[in-house]
């Protein structure tokens, strides 16, 4: 898997237009906090179960890439956490062009507990919207 920063990913998307984003984060997070426009919402698990389940999540890709196991993707999730073994699981089932995007949407914590003060999609001033 590489790990590019959250302003590479968005230069990588620019400069790969056959690059597919993949927001894993639960649809609550990806609709009310936030997401980058044009991604493409995969949860790696969801409320109340909150356990992946790694073979759903890679169908659900496989049937977004149309089948297309070489097709570049990049992983959103919130801080880089999640993308971790959600790429793991692509990569085993032969997906070769896997991206974790470092420090997700929003970001690490910092002393106070906070997100979006010290680095992350958001942070970085990168395109993003909201419902």
């Amino acid at each position: 898997m590489k790990h590019l920063l959250p302003k590479e990913a968005h230069a990588y998307l620019q400069a790969h237009p056959e690059a597919l984003l993949i927001d894993i984060r639960m649809e609550l997070e990806y609709l009310y906090v936030g997401h980058p426009p044009g991604a493409i919402h995969v949860a790696w698990y969801e409320y109340p179960e909150m356990h992946p389940d790694p073979e759903r999540f890679v169908n659900q890709v496989r049937r977004e890439v149309g089948g297309a196991i070489d097709r570049p993707l990049l992983l959103l999730c919130r801080s880089g956490t999640r993308t971790l073994p959600a790429g793991a699981a692509l990569e085993a089932a032969g997906f070769s062009e896997v991206i974790n995007i470092v420090h997700g949407f929003e970001g690490d914590p910092d002393e106070h507990f906070h997100r979006n003060t010290l680095n992350g999609w958001r942070f970085e001033g990168l395109p993003w919207e909201q419902m």
